[in-house]
């Protein structure tokens, strides 16, 4: 038997191929979010999003075709509000979580937002560093905010995302991400 002594680099992450969310991709949508989250919204709630709040931004993120990640956010004039993000768990771990956040930056900044808050369970350490590696701060809290547990949230928030320093920052760390 061959030893290989030398690693192997690991495989890149493949890029997602992000798009508007469509009615059609609500039943795939709630199949990630029953897998992802405790308590999930309900399907009526992904659709009025996408067909009666016009300050709303849903998206999909597909891989050969198969919806494997989604995210969403309200642009009201300079605020903006990340209301969802989700990776099925098959495919965690290899950065499509934050294509899609970068999606949602790139969407709130794009109309003409200038800072963006989200909320996060105390508990999910993960998405917490992905919000701090791109400037997000904890301001406070929410106690009892998740319905499942009462479990508390954090509420993460990013300034002044259309000025110089931070879309340098973005520019900076999207080259570390397929694109």
């Amino acid at each position: 038997m061959k030893l290989d002594l030398a690693p192997r680099p690991a495989q890149p992450p493949e890029r997602l191929d992000i798009a508007e969310m469509a009615l059609e991709d609500v039943p795939d949508v709630m199949r990630i979010e029953s897998l992802c989250f405790p308590s999930t919204w309900p399907q009526n709630a992904f659709y009025n999003e996408i067909e009666e709040n016009k300050l709303a931004h849903y998206f999909v993120g597909r891989l050969d075709g198969r919806i494997v990640a989604y995210g969403g956010i309200w642009v009201i004039l300079e605020d903006s509000h990340i209301t969802t993000i989700a990776v099925h768990p098959e495919f965690r771990g290899r950065k499509y979580g934050e294509q899609m956040f970068l999606a949602l930056l790139d969407e709130a900044i794009e109309h003409g937002a200038s800072w963006i808050t989200l909320e996060v369970r105390e508990s999910n350490t993960v998405a917490q560093n992905l919000y701090r590696k791109y400037g997000f701060t904890v301001v406070s809290s929410r106690h009892g905010y998740y319905s499942d547990n009462r479990e508390n949230a954090l509420v993460m928030w990013a300034g002044n995302v259309k000025g110089q320093l931070y879309l340098n920052r973005l520019r900076a760390l999207r080259a570390t991400v397929p694109h």
